[in-house]
């Protein structure tokens, strides 16, 4: 059995990395909807279904909260907090 494995966009904010996956995404707008900081938007890069995919417009807003996360009803995002001891201890 092949494993499948996905594309994967990687936006590095201050609080952590926003990653979604074009193969995945329908564009469907439940992430933009429930972000609470207003971070997403509709990107250039086609989707699964050829429509835009969503994307961090303002990445700097983000929060990490994870909300675009769990909403998603395709799993096409993830996000990855940054872990404030580690950055901590490498300054």
């Amino acid at each position: 059995m092949t494993k499948k494995t996905f594309r994967n966009l990687r936006f590095e904010g201050p609080k952590g990395w926003f990653n979604v996956s074009p193969d995945l995404c329908k564009g469907c707008g439940l992430c933009k909807e429930k972000c609470p900081t207003d971070v997403l938007d509709w990107a250039k890069e086609p989707g699964v279904y050829g429509t835009p995919i969503m994307g961090p417009a303002r990445l700097d807003q983000c929060i990490a909260c994870g909300i675009c996360e769990l909403v998603c009803p395709d799993a096409a995002i993830l996000i990855e907090k940054k872990d404030k001891k580690k950055a901590a201890a490498n300054k």
